[in-house]
C-alpha cells in the first residue's frame, strides 16, 4: 500500500477479499497512519451517497457530496478517499475508472467483499483503470509473527534449515495453534491477547454465522437452499479418501448445472478455493486443467475447524491433529499457504483410472512444481515417484513432519516449513 501511494500514475485501489479478512481495518489503519486526513464512506449503510452514483461521475459533485457527508474536508495532496462495501453502488465501480483519467491527483481506496458476485452480476469494471490488493486470512508466518514476534517468523522465512530444525518443538506447537485458530485476524487478535480457544471458537462461529446471513441476503432466492447445502458440504468432501469433488455429497442424485450457480458465487465471494485437476504438467498448466475435475477448500483453516466441531482436545493429543479428516486439515493448510503467493499458479494431477494422484501442482517461475502432502510423518511418496519417473520435473516436494532434507530426486519440507517452498524452487 505504501508503493501504491507513491506509485505514478496512481490508479485507485481496491482491496477484495472476504467478509472479514480485515479490509475495512486496513484502509483505515493505513489512512490513519499515512495521510493526515481520511474520508470513510461505507456505500452497504449510506443510501444517500450510495444514489450519487446513479446520475452521472462527476467526481468534483462526488467530492462534494463526500467532504458534507464524512465532515472531512478533501484535499488531495492529504487526504485519502476510502469507498467501503463498493459493490453495493455499481456505479461507485465504474466512478473509479474517472477518478484516475479526470482527477489522478486523489488518493482513493475501494473495498468490497462481494466484489466478485457484483462482477459476475455484470456489473461493469473499469479494466485497466485501477490497481488491486487480494486480501486474504494470516499464513502460518504472519501467525507466528501475531503469536509469538518477528524473530522466530523470520527465522521460519529464512531458510536456514539447520537453525529452523533446532526449533521445531516451537513450530510444532504454533502449528497446531494454528490449525485450530487459523488466520481470521479477529480470531488470531483474540489469540494472542488472551490465549483462550474457547473466545477463538465463538469468533469463528460467528464470522460463519455471518457469512449464513450473507447466504439469505444477497444472491437470488432461487439459489440460497442450494449455496446452504454446498457449503456446509464443504468438510464432508475434505474428509474422503480422493478429495474431489462429489456432487452427489451435497444430494443424492444432484447434478453439475444445478449446483452450478451457487458453486460461484461462493467462489466469488471469497468463501472457497476451487483447485482443478490436470491431465498432464505442462506450462502453461492451466491449458490441462480439467474444469469439472476439482477440490473445493475453505477460506480457512480455522474456520473449517469450526464447521466440523474439532475439539480443542485433539491439540493436546500428540500429531494426531495433523491426520484429522483423514488429513484433510493438513491439505487446507498446505493450500492455504500456497495461495499466499498471488503469482503461483494452483492444481492437482489424477488421471483418471489410475492409482496415483499428486495433491498440488504449482506453477512458479517457469517450473511445474508437484507436492504430496503427508499428514505424519511418513516416508513414503508412492505418488510423487510416479509423477517424478513419468514426468522428470526438476524439483519434487515432499510436505510432511519429518525434518527438512534434500534427496537426489526429492526435498522433504516440514509442514510448519511450507512457506519456504518458493524459495527452494528458485
Amino acid at each position: 500500500m505504501e508503493r501504491w501511494k507513491q506509485s505514478s500514475p496512481r490508479k485507485p485501489l481496491i482491496i477484495w477479499g472476504a467478509r472479514q479478512v480485515g479490509k475495512t481495518w486496513l484502509m483505515k489503519e493505513f489512512g490513519r497512519t499515512h495521510y493526515r486526513k481520511c474520508a470513510y464512506v461505507n456505500l452497504e449503510s449510506n443510501a444517500v451517497l450510495r444514489s450519487l452514483f446513479t446520475t452521472d461521475f462527476d467526481i468534483r459533485r462526488i467530492l462534494a457530496a463526500v467532504q458534507i457527508e464524512t465532515g472531512v474536508p478533501i484535499d488531495a495532496a492529504d487526504t485519502l478517499v476510502l469507498f467501503d462495501e463498493i459493490q453495493e453502488a455499481p456505479g461507485a465501480l465504474t466512478c473509479l475508472k474517472y477518478f484516475y483519467e479526470n482527477a489522478p491527483e486523489y488518493h482513493v481506496i475501494a473495498a468490497g467483499s462481494l466484489l466478485g458476485v457484483a462482477l459476475m452480476g455484470g456489473t461493469s469494471f473499469p479494466v485497466g483503470k485501477v490497481a488491486f490488493l487480494d486480501l486474504r486470512p494470516l499464513d502460518f508466518p504472519e501467525f507466528i509473527e501475531a503469536v509469538e514476534g518477528e524473530p522466530l517468523a523470520g527465522l521460519l522465512r529464512g531458510g536456514d534449515w539447520p537453525l529452523i530444525t533446532g526449533f521445531k518443538t516451537r513450530f510444532i506447537d504454533l502449528l497446531k495453534q494454528y490449525y485450530f485458530v487459523g488466520g481470521m485476524p479477529e480470531a488470531v487478535y483474540s489469540y494472542a491477547e488472551q490465549r483462550d480457544f474457547g473466545v477463538v471458537r465463538e469468533i469463528q462461529k460467528r464470522i460463519l454465522a455471518g457469512y449464513e446471513q450473507d447466504f439469505a441476503k444477497h444472491p437470488p432466492k432461487e439459489i440460497v437452499p442450494r449455496i446452504r447445502m454446498l457449503w456446509q458440504s464443504v468438510p464432508a468432501q475434505l474428509a474422503k479418501e480422493n478429495r474431489k469433488f462429489i456432487y452427489g455429497l451435497v444430494k443424492e442424485g444432484a447434478r453439475a448445472r444445478e449446483y452450478e450457480l451457487a458453486l460461484n458465487w461462493l467462489i466469488d465471494c471469497g468463501l472457497l478455493y476451487k483447485v482443478n485437476n490436470i491431465t498432464k504438467p505442462g506450462i502453461p498448466l492451466k491449458a490441462y486443467e480439467e474444469m469439472n475435475a476439482f477440490k473445493l477448500f475453505l477460506v480457512d483453516i480455522g474456520l473449517l475447524g469450526a464447521m466440523a466441531d474439532l475439539d480443542v482436545k485433539t491439540l493436546l493429543d500428540g500429531n494426531l491433529l495433523f491426520e484429522e479428516f483423514k488429513g484433510a486439515l493438513t491439505e487446507q493448510f498446505v493450500l492455504q499457504q500456497l495461495m499466499a503467493k498471488k503469482d503461483a499458479g494452483i492444481f492437482y494431477w489424477s488421471p483418471e483410472g489410475a492409482r496415483s494422484s499428486v495433491d498440488f501442482v504449482v506453477q512458479y517461475w517457469g517450473k511445474v512444481v508437484p507436492i504430496e502432502v503427508k499428514a505424519a510423518e511418513n516416508l513414503q511418496a508412492k505418488s510423487l515417484k510416479v509423477y517424478y519417473q513419468k514426468y522428470k520435473p526438476t524439483h519434487c516436494i515432499r510436505t510432511s513432519m519429518s525434518d527438512y532434507r534434500k534427496e537426489e530426486w526429492m526435498t522433504n519440507l516440514p509442514l510448519y516449513a511450507i512457506a519456504g517452498l518458493f524459495g527452494e524452487i528458485k
